[in-house]
């Protein structure tokens, strides 16, 4: 458990149904306005971790990718934990 999802817990800031449905709908209009298929957005996910893991060694479980929109942007936001810096070779 995090700290902050501690301290919501123990405040009672906790997210209700309406706060993940609107979360789940923002979803869904990013996805639309970028006009990308879940199946690129995919092919995204795996070349930026294959590229990322050159450099960084990642948590595969934990990371996310998604698209988040606010007003009339729209972000790709990638969550990528990582275990550890790689050592470059040159």
């Amino acid at each position: 458990m995090t700290i902050s999802e501690l301290l919501n817990r123990i405040f009672g800031n906790r997210s209700t149904s309406a706060n993940s449905a609107g979360s789940r709908l923002r979803m869904v209009l990013a996805h639309d306005r970028s006009d990308l298929s879940p199946a690129m957005l995919d092919q995204m996910r795996l070349e930026i971790m294959e590229v990322v893991s050159k450099y960084l060694e990642l948590d595969h479980t934990g990371s996310e990718l998604s698209l988040e929109t606010e007003e009339r942007s729209t972000a790709l936001v990638a969550n990528l934990p990582i275990r550890r810096v790689r050592k470059l070779v040159r």
